[in-house]
């Protein structure tokens, strides 16, 4: 790619980066295009190990489903975007960086703008030439689909403005010195609550050169019993974490009864890391406290009472 034409392409990412932002966290779901039209794209994300010198093919396929009985032909235009994370983990379609140079890796052999008719579908397939001298570890892309039901796709008005956009997310690693570490920065489970949730809290780090996976497991047990109120065990969570980001996550227990005494066990895994917290948690509603500090100054003040009555009575 020239120079010319690379610095066009980012001015263009600039723009669409604004749309984007937040987007992708419609995995699997629909963008609403005016009130007639929506879409869907599968599947929403790619994971991939290439080889440097080889190439790679694969699809994504575009979905235009009736919504409400409504239809109408769903016109779209792709384009390419860098991926990355800014230090909130919010995804960013606008940074350059040695680990999206991918995005000049990209071609789409068909044309990038079309339609598709109401409840169908169309299939574009994307291919990945790697250059032999490509660096080992990971490298992330955005193959962005952009929507509008009202104009042509081919023509002049098809712009940023009116339109809106589901990022495909591409997860690729370079084989070769690839570095795969981390460490957990924080891991902690609050021990007393007045409202909310229980919860497990992490911060993680990927000290590596390609994407890794965080694993996040949290049971619940009663005070005076082994048997688990509530486990993510059979379905963790899991979270991608770049190279060089932390990542922030909370793990809860979102039906957390109003009143409880539990035995709270979080457990953060990554790139063979293991960090486990134990704790006692207390959950109290902030009235009950202020119920059960009354009544026990009441039977303080009562025994105090009793005790000059005695020592009266005695004299």
């Amino acid at each position: 790619m020239n120079k010319q034409s690379s610095k066009i392409k980012k001015i263009f990412s600039g723009a669409l980066a604004v749309m984007l932002v937040g987007v992708s966290a419609l995995a699997g779901g629909l963008a609403n295009v005016g009130d007639a039209s929506a879409f869907s794209l599968s599947p929403m994300n790619k994971t991939a190990v290439f080889n440097p010198g080889e190439t790679y093919r694969e699809t994504i396929t575009i979905n235009n489903p009736s919504i409400n009985g409504e239809e109408s032909d769903f016109y779209y235009k792709i384009v390419i975007n860098p991926y990355d994370v800014d230090e909130n983990n919010t995804d960013k379609y606008d940074s350059y960086s040695d680990h999206n140079m991918i995005v000049d890796w990209i071609t789409i052999p068909q044309d990038q703008t079309g339609v598709v008719a109401p409840n169908e579908s169309k299939t574009i397939e994307y291919v990945v030439n790697v250059p032999t001298t490509a660096p080992a570890g990971g490298q992330y892309a955005a193959i962005t689909v952009m929507a509008d039901d009202k104009a042509d796709s081919k023509s002049e008005s098809f712009g940023v403005k009116d339109n809106i956009a589901i990022a495909y997310l591409l997860y690729a690693e370079v084989t070769g010195n690839t570095v795969r570490q981390g460490e957990v920065a924080e891991a902690s489970v609050p021990g007393f609550l007045f409202s909310g949730s229980i919860k497990g809290e992490s911060s993680i780090k990927n000290t590596g050169n390609v994407h890794g996976t965080a694993k996040y497991t949290l049971q619940v047990f009663p005070l005076f019993s082994s048997e688990e109120v509530y486990t993510n065990e059979e379905d963790p969570e899991h979270m991608i974490i770049l190279p060089g980001k932390t990542l922030y996550h909370e793990t809860d227990w979102a039906q957390t009864p109003e009143v409880g005494i539990f035995n709270v066990v979080y457990t953060v895994e990554f790139e063979g890391i293991t960090a486990q917290v134990s704790k006692m948690v207390i959950k109290c509603p902030i009235w009950l406290l202020f119920i059960i500090i009354f009544v026990i100054a009441i039977i303080i003040i009562w025994i105090v009472m009793r005790v000059k009555n005695r020592k009266k009575s005695e004299q």
